[in-house]
């Protein structure tokens, strides 16, 4: 009878132990996740998944794989020094195939709070330093990178485009520290870039603020992004502003729930600084 007995007991508490630890849960739950995948082209994919329970709470989660190896040469910037647009409207006047809202702004005047730098103009400066200013993106015809801010003179370097945004959230695998404060620890809706172990560019973006989806805190965001295969992440501004574009995936070709209307569909667009786009 304790031969019987004994794998069943083994076997409960491995599971208690699962859903006490909910990161093995959870990670279970991303990884083994039936995303709906639909191809864009080849090498190219958009991947959505709904959770009832990742984090204790419900998620909306979107993002595009690319393949780096054959679209690294098409993967740009686009940015205004002033006025801000939408997402959607950036990506048209540059006749993207896929784009993600870029780094943080001034609501206020407009044009990006930190450095960005397109086809090797300075489209704007660094106003001021903030904690959550510390990774910057860099893309050139012959590599894609995500690193921390201190690791590379930006403003002297002659990479063409140059991102700058933050929180950086995984470096060479594993995950940066991140600051303890309201930003990094509050649920917001996000979205961060990422590069895999398979030299995979990630373009990611998670919902919030709805019932239906409550966002993530930063370091939910890195989880999520690391078991999704991520050896390189930074955060980019997230809130209203998150928005995934896909050309003619949708009426508007936004495929995510931005929020600014309040509402959980796909008009609530934020006019944003700059973005990060595939050219079609």
């Amino acid at each position: 009878m304790n031969k019987k007995v004994t794998p069943i007991l083994l076997g409960f508490l491995f599971l208690s132990q699962l859903v006490t630890f909910g990161q093995s849960a959870d990670s279970i739950a991303v990884v083994s996740k039936e995303w709906k995948a639909t191809p864009i082209q080849k090498g190219i994919t958009w991947k959505q998944g709904h959770f009832d329970k990742l984090f204790e709470s419900q998620q909306e989660i979107n993002f595009v794989e690319i393949n780096l190896k054959k679209y690294r040469k098409k993967m740009k910037l686009a940015a205004d020094p002033k006025e801000l647009k939408k997402t959607s409207q950036f990506a048209s006047e540059v006749d993207a195939l896929v784009a993600i809202n870029g780094g943080f702004f001034d609501m206020k005047n407009g044009g990006a709070s930190d450095y960005v730098k397109v086809d090797h103009q300075v489209v704007n400066r660094k106003k001021k330093k903030t904690d959550r200013v510390n990774a910057v993106l860099l893309i050139s015809k012959k590599a894609i990178k995500i690193q921390a801010d201190s690791a590379i003179n930006y403003e002297q370097s002659k990479v063409p485009n140059i991102l700058l945004s933050g929180p950086l959230l995984i470096q060479r695998g594993l995950d940066a520290t991140l600051a303890d404060n309201a930003f990094n620890k509050n649920r917001h809706p996000r979205s961060a870039i990422a590069i895999t172990g398979k030299k995979k560019l990630i373009l990611l973006v998670v919902d919030g603020r709805n019932k239906l989806a409550a966002g993530m805190n930063l370091s939910e965001l890195t989880q999520t992004l690391r078991w999704l295969g991520a050896k390189q992440a930074m955060n980019l501004d997230g809130g209203g502003s998150s928005t995934l574009y896909i050309k003619g995936a949708t009426e508007n070709s936004i495929v995510n729930y931005p929020c600014d209307n309040k509402q959980f569909d796909h008009e609530g667009q934020r006019s944003v600084a700059n973005i990060i786009y595939l050219k079609e």
